[in-house]
């Protein structure tokens, strides 16, 4: 029997029966608990360990009758969760045998998708990361060398070795100033004040590394994505790369539930749609449904009238939407495509095409 059904179902439920084991955890470090509560509770974490228990079974199960390969974190991760408490309860004992079910922590990750594209991120900017962590580590040494020289005499309990000016460096450095070591002469409070300026510009550095790498890798994804899904559109089938880029660039992908009305009779209309998959209906006297490869729309940005039918999902549909701004552009680009769609707007309509 295929085991496949049975994780499918299951997998989702990977954050439901942390989130109560932890919420158990906790619990079990209040003191004055009662024995019976205690008991209930160390239940509630047997019953959970046997889910997860149960899980790493079938996951293996799978691997080895159907050759199907997890990732190997969610392999570690299943691991983890059946063999510490495991471990804790033989090894460790009560009471403190339960906080080792915290490893629970990792099992709502276990599926998540936003680990690979961290470990991307990093491996993308691993080279500007690394500068900015050395210039971190150089102005860190350097800071408490010079607190230490400052401060040593001033308050040797607090700046009398340079590991001891470090601690004060770190925190100064990331701005947090827990108010434990505080410089006391002139030249140590400028320095702190150079030192917390320095700080917030090294800790923005790597926001920004960061934060330019996660939007340069989403909007890598969003361009395969699209690409994938316009390669399946007849009408750009011809198209060389150049021209391709650029229609991936100006279309905008929409995923519609079934029966969701996607365009009314009426309304302004300020873009056209491709069928990627899926099927729509058009409500027009005679009602006629398209399938992929086919447009609709495009009578707005042609002739600027309102829509002409209402359009709605027969079935869950995949679209791509070109903005009226957007089709000018493809006008000048691709005068081909633009013709064309001119010609089946004009059919449409029930006029003759232009030549």
């Amino acid at each position: 029997m295929s085991v496949l059904p049975f994780l499918r179902i299951y997998v989702p439920l990977n954050a439901l029966l942390a989130a109560p084991g932890l919420l158990a955890v906790a619990a079990l470090t209040t003191p004055d608990m009662s024995g019976r509560t205690r008991l209930a509770l160390a239940a509630v974490l047997a019953v959970i360990w046997g889910a997860y228990l149960l899980q790493l079974a079938q996951t293996l199960l799978k691997r080895r009758a159907e050759d199907v390969r997890d990732r190997p974190p969610a392999i570690i991760i299943d691991v983890l969760a059946v063999l510490v408490p495991l471990a804790a309860y033989l090894l460790v004992g009560a009471p403190d045998w339960s906080l080792y079910c915290a490893v629970w922590l990792l099992k709502p990750l276990r599926d998540s998708t936003f680990f690979p594209l961290l470990g991307r991120i990093l491996a993308n900017e691993a080279r500007n990361l690394i500068g900015v962590t050395t210039v971190f580590g150089v102005v860190l040494f350097g800071v408490a060398l010079v607190a230490y020289v400052i401060e040593r005499g001033v308050q040797p309990e607090k700046f009398g070795s340079i590991p001891l000016a470090m601690w004060w460096a770190v925190v100064t450095l990331s701005t947090t100033g827990y108010g434990d070591a505080i410089p006391q002469s002139f030249a140590g409070r400028v320095l702190a004040g150079a030192v917390m300026m320095s700080g917030i510009g090294i800790f923005g550095l790597w926001a920004g590394i960061l934060a330019t790498g996660f939007y340069q890798e989403v909007r890598r994804e969003d361009f395969v994505r699209n690409w994938q899904l316009i390669a399946g559109v007849p009408l750009f089938q011809k198209l060389g790369p150049a021209a391709l880029v650029e229609i991936v660039r100006a279309l905008r992908p929409r995923t519609v539930p079934a029966g969701a009305v996607i365009c009314r009779k009426g309304e302004t209309g300020d873009r056209m749609f491709f069928v990627v998959e899926g099927r729509v209906s058009v409500a027009t006297p005679n009602p006629v449904e398209l399938g992929p490869g086919a447009f609709f729309g495009e009578m707005a940005l042609v002739s600027g009238e309102p829509r002409s039918a209402t359009v709605s999902a027969t079935t869950v549909v995949s679209l791509l939407s070109l903005h009226s701004a957007d089709f000018q552009m493809l006008c000048s680009s691709s005068p081909e495509i633009a013709e064309i769609i001119r010609k089946t707007a004009l059919e449409r309509r029930g006029a003759p095409p232009m030549a």
